[in-house]
């Protein structure tokens, strides 16, 4: 449990094409502990597996207050909503920003009568706050955890 008081305020703002490298960074220090567990980290590719699957259209930059906090991604596709790089600063996680975010986004997917997916990476703690917001694994591999949420409402 985190000993730091919730965030009480963030908002998301659409991406824009010069938001790439600020979240391919976040996304190397965010992701490598991970990664380096499943000896699967690389300095080079955890940044550039971002930049080739840049969308700003379909992501918005997590804010408090007026400082970059972190992202999120929903991509439409054939089967729902995937749930991409949410990716939060590492002195904002656990203090209710990623709650209060999902929570927001899901509540898109429900209005829309979508399901939405996601990846989670193998052991990745990530995966409780998805199960505490209704998602379950569909299937897995050695690398990552299908997850589905299913619209409500």
């Amino acid at each position: 449990m985190s000993t730091h008081p919730p965030v009480q305020s963030w908002t998301l703002r659409p991406a824009l094409p010069e938001d790439v490298e600020p979240i391919a960074e976040l996304r190397a220090v965010v992701m490598r502990p991970d990664l380096e567990r499943l000896g699967r980290y690389d300095e080079q590719r955890v940044r550039q597996r971002f930049r080739d699957a840049y969308e700003p259209g379909q992501t918005e930059i997590v804010l408090i207050g007026d400082a970059f906090a972190g992202c999120v991604a929903l991509r439409p596709a054939d089967d729902g909503w995937w749930l991409e790089s949410f990716l939060l600063a590492p002195e904002v996680q656990g203090r209710g920003v990623g709650t209060g975010v999902l929570t927001a986004l899901l509540a898109r997917a429900d209005a829309a009568g979508t399901p939405v997916r996601l990846q989670v990476l193998q052991g990745s703690p990530a995966r409780g706050l998805y199960e505490r917001h209704g998602f379950r694994r569909e299937h897995e591999d050695a690398v990552d955890v299908y997850m589905v949420r299913e619209a409500r409402g």
